[in-house]
């Protein structure tokens, strides 16, 4: 049963939310954190485990040294401060699937402080205006493992006849990236919340550090919100709503708790500082458990861990070597490419600017190689439920087929067909148009048959032509394309039919 909500004109009105949003980012390394295993996802459950990160007695952690090195781009790739002495410590607390009782994470002494990332949130005008968000702090941590709870309707722990555990995900590394409070926002609450968690995703990407797909659990964000009464500052007491897993939902996540907290303070009520569950098919959150505070996990320092200890010089290396900033890179290529605002907002929404690039660079002009990424490919990615990158479709096999096109060989309708042919594996476009016989007729006689027939059965049309109604030729056009499977070329149709009737 959803809680009564509050009209979101009369939440502005009377309260000023508070954001704070905190963004878990899986690593790509090849093994865990603190010990060898692999990391792959959607391996046999408990197939990638070892007695380190299942906590067994005795066992000994050692650091990964390209997730220090991930952790360390990150921060400076978020304008932070790079700690020159930081060590890890335990986070007490017991979960089923959290086989040490505790969380090797860090707590006072984070790697990475006081940052910042400049976001561009949409205005009612269609433009944009551009918000910072503080950082506060982005620390090294590893992952749980992952319960599944079998026999009930919602996959929860309420109502299932059991459970089971697989820790093939505890030990992967993670980045926690925690901000300040983000005040002042109003009624754009909830696109901040949306926009930072894209401009954050994107930095990400580039980087390389992370796959970042929110629906595997790569990358997941827990969204704290708070309202206080109008203009009186401070702050209210917070939920933390746990990982919404969409950019959607995040910023649907935010405008629900705060029609929510809106109806409890109205009704006189008090918000209890919770962690609540998200649900994406109802879009409603529900409460989870009473949220603990720093004290209750008791941290201290992992004794068998040393202290990490990054010299300036090589931060400043890996600062030299960080890629172009994603806000750089789009004016870059949109003064390059051509593109109106709303063209490259489009495409960069889509995750498709550097699939885009690669098939510019490949030879295709940058509007084809925008049709094909945003069309076609955007709705098989979606059927999919796939990222549009990981369709599996080279950027150079979709300029290769606008390059058919320019040539004559497809006309768009037979390109769509080779599209779907790559997107199910068929092989390279030219060895898609063979084996299903796509090619553009271009024989003449073959062409001037179809439209002899195509006149012959449409006498009236013929006739109108003829007195000068040359627009009715569409209509012998599309007989002559549906007679030869769309395969002929229409504009030579065209042409064909005039002569023979002007």
């Amino acid at each position: 049963m959803s809680d009564t909500l509050v009209a979101w004109d009369d939440v502005l009105a009377a309260y000023d939310p508070a954001l704070g949003l905190e963004v878990h980012v899986e690593l790509n390394t090849a093994s865990k954190m603190f010990c060898g295993c692999a990391t792959e996802f959607g391996a046999e459950p408990n197939t990638q485990v070892c007695p380190t990160c299942l906590g067994l007695p005795g066992a000994m952690p050692v650091v990964n040294a390209t997730a220090v090195e991930s952790a360390i781009r990150i921060g400076l790739a978020l304008n932070c401060d790079i700690a020159e002495w930081c060590r890890f410590a335990r986070k007490n607390y017991f979960y089923p699937d959290m086989p040490k009782n505790f969380q090797t994470s860090q707590y006072d002494e984070p790697i990475c402080f006081d940052g910042y990332l400049d976001v561009a949130v949409p205005t009612e005008d269609g433009g944009t205006e551009t918000v910072r968000v503080e950082i506060e702090r982005a620390h090294m941590e590893e992952d749980t493992g992952k319960s599944l709870h079998v026999g009930g309707a919602t996959g929860r722990i309420h109502g299932a006849d059991h459970s089971l555990v697989d820790y093939n995900r505890a030990g992967i590394p993670l980045i926690e990236i925690v901000t300040r409070p983000v005040t002042g926002t109003g009624a754009r609450a909830p696109h901040v919340a949306k926009a930072y968690v894209a401009a954050l995703r994107e930095i990400l990407l580039g980087l390389g550090v992370s796959d970042v797909r929110m629906e595997q659990g790569s990358l997941r964000c827990d969204v704290n919100l708070s309202l206080a009464p109008k203009d009186q500052g401070g702050l209210g007491t917070r939920t933390e709503t746990k990982n919404v897993n969409s950019l959607r939902s995040v910023e649907r996540a935010v405008r629900y708790e705060m029609q929510r907290h809106a109806a409890v303070l109205g009704d006189g009520g008090s918000i209890l500082q919770e962690t609540r569950h998200w649900h994406e098919d109802t879009g409603v959150t529900t409460s989870g458990r009473e949220k603990s505070d720093a004290e209750d996990y008791r941290y201290f320092p992992e004794p068998d861990l040393v202290p990490v200890a990054p010299s300036r010089e090589w931060v400043e290396q890996l600062r030299a070597a960080l890629p172009e900033p994603p806000a750089v890179r789009r004016a870059r290529l949109q003064g390059a490419w051509g593109f109106s605002e709303l063209e490259m907002r489009d495409t960069a929404n889509a995750g498709a600017l550097g699939v885009v690039e690669e098939t510019v660079a490949a030879g295709a002009s940058p509007q084809a190689a925008r049709k094909w990424w945003l069309g076609e490919l955007a709705r098989a990615a979606n059927d999919s439920g796939k990222d549009i990158a990981a369709l599996g479709v080279a950027p150079a096999d979709v300029a290769r087929v606008q390059a058919l096109v320019d040539e004559g060989t497809l006309n768009d309708k037979l390109a769509r067909q080779v599209i779907d042919g790559l997107v199910a594996g068929e092989g390279t476009p030219d060895e898609v148009v063979a084996a299903r016989g796509l090619a553009v007729v271009s024989d003449e006689g073959a062409l001037s048959a179809a439209v002899d027939a195509a006149i012959g059965a449409n006498p009236d049309v013929a006739d109108k032509i003829r007195a000068g109604k040359h627009a009715a030729a569409g209509a012998l056009i599309g007989a002559v394309m549906k007679e030869m499977r769309g395969q002929a070329d229409a504009a030579r149709v065209r042409e064909l039919v005039l002569e023979k009737l002007t």
